[in-house]
């Protein structure tokens, strides 16, 4: 009697734990979706996994897709524009932006950056962290990654 109890319990539980895994594992892959992929290309321009954007680093560009030769104020400009497209195309506004991580080649052109951020970013600032590094793709002087939450 006892070592039938003990099969249906351990049936139960490996039968729950299948309907568990099924579940978590269909709601996970049907809430994350991709934006602004190409195929053949290493990344999306940003995905989105349930409520939360996660936005890839966007440089600045002028007009015919070049960065060299724009100052740092072009630079942000566009880069904070291409942010914002990839936003609206997921169909987040800018103010679900709570998280920017912004890399520059040279922090002594940060004060220039902020000029024209404090003016492109809307109120309240999300959180931020500004980071110097060696060099960017394209010789870029500026890259901004960000992350958006639906309320």
């Amino acid at each position: 009697m006892m070592k039938n109890e003990y099969s249906q319990m351990a049936m139960r539980c490996l039968l729950l734990t299948a309907l568990m895994t099924f579940v978590a594992g269909g709601s996970a892959s049907a809430q994350k979706r991709a934006i602004g992929f190409t195929n053949g290309m290493p990344f999306s321009e940003g995905v989105v996994a349930g409520n939360t954007l996660y936005v890839a680093g966007q440089q600045g560009p002028d007009s015919h897709g070049k960065v060299t030769g724009t100052d740092i104020t072009v630079q942000t400009t566009n880069a904070i524009a291409a942010v914002k497209k990839v936003i609206e195309k997921a169909g987040f506004r800018m103010t679900d932006i709570v998280s920017v991580t912004v890399y520059v080649t040279d922090v002594n052109e940060v004060a220039k950056m902020n000029d024209v951020y404090k003016k492109l970013m809307p109120d309240p600032k999300p959180a931020r962290a500004t980071v110097q590094v060696a060099r960017l793709i394209d010789d870029a002087k500026i890259e901004i990654s960000a992350i958006a939450v639906k309320q």
